[in-house]
């Protein structure tokens, strides 16, 4: 009697186990190395367009205008963690001006010069025109050449503008004038005030050289 009690109760108990077992639910899988890298991927800003906004100088003005200073432990991550050139040069520029964050110049002007050894030309030209004008730091027209003109042979216009002009007030050599000059002619300006000013100092520069040397490079010239 006793035996078969406890066989009943034994057959009572074994649909209430397997409910138990099926209800506890799987552990989620652990991440892939494949899905960290998706999303350290996510760019906060398409790079492209932050690109053109620190070109055009607008890059501090949508962190604290447009964006609202929401951003700003993304932007520096990404900066101080991943290493993005153009986040190093928001995150600096935010640092070194105390734009959304306690200004530290020092500390902001580190980060710019990491985006300019990574070869971000907007991080170059700007350390340039500050060593040329001694903002932030003392002017040093010496260190200031090679970083414009480094900024200017990467393509970026404003940096070339500005090479030519340095050239015209005595910086660099007149070795330098003829690459210039080329920067120059070969630049193609909707804006009417920048295109009249590239054929002022393109003139200005063909001033300085030989004739036979002027005609030469407008032989060399692309279009």
């Amino acid at each position: 009697m006793k035996r078969l009690r406890g066989l009943l109760l034994l057959c009572l108990c074994l649909p209430v186990l397997a409910e138990e077992k099926t209800a506890t639910p799987e552990p989620p899988a652990a991440p892939t190395l494949s899905d960290i890298n998706e999303l350290r991927a996510v760019p906060l800003y398409e790079e492209y367009e932050l690109i053109e906004w620190i070109n055009a100088n607008r890059h501090l003005q949508q962190v604290r205008d447009r964006d609202h200073c929401q951003l700003v432990q993304d932007i520096e991550a990404r900066a101080e963690v991943l290493r993005l050139p153009a986040y190093q040069f928001l995150w600096g520029d935010m640092l070194a001006w105390g734009v959304c964050v306690p200004q530290q110049s020092r500390r902001g002007l580190g980060m710019i010069w990491q985006a300019a050894e990574q070869g971000l030309p907007a991080a170059l030209e700007q350390l340039g025109r500050y060593y040329y004008q001694g903002t932030l730091v003392q002017q040093n027209r010496e260190r200031a050449a090679p970083l414009m003109q480094e900024a200017a042979s990467l393509g970026l216009e404003k940096a070339q503008f500005t090479w030519a002009r340095w050239l015209l007030e005595g910086a660099g050599s007149p070795l330098d004038y003829p690459q210039a000059y080329l920067w120059l002619k070969q630049m193609v300006q909707a804006d009417k005030l920048q295109h009249r000013e590239a054929q002022r100092l393109s003139a200005a520069l063909a001033a300085r050289m030989p004739a036979h040397k002027v005609r030469e490079l407008n032989h060399r010239l692309l279009f």
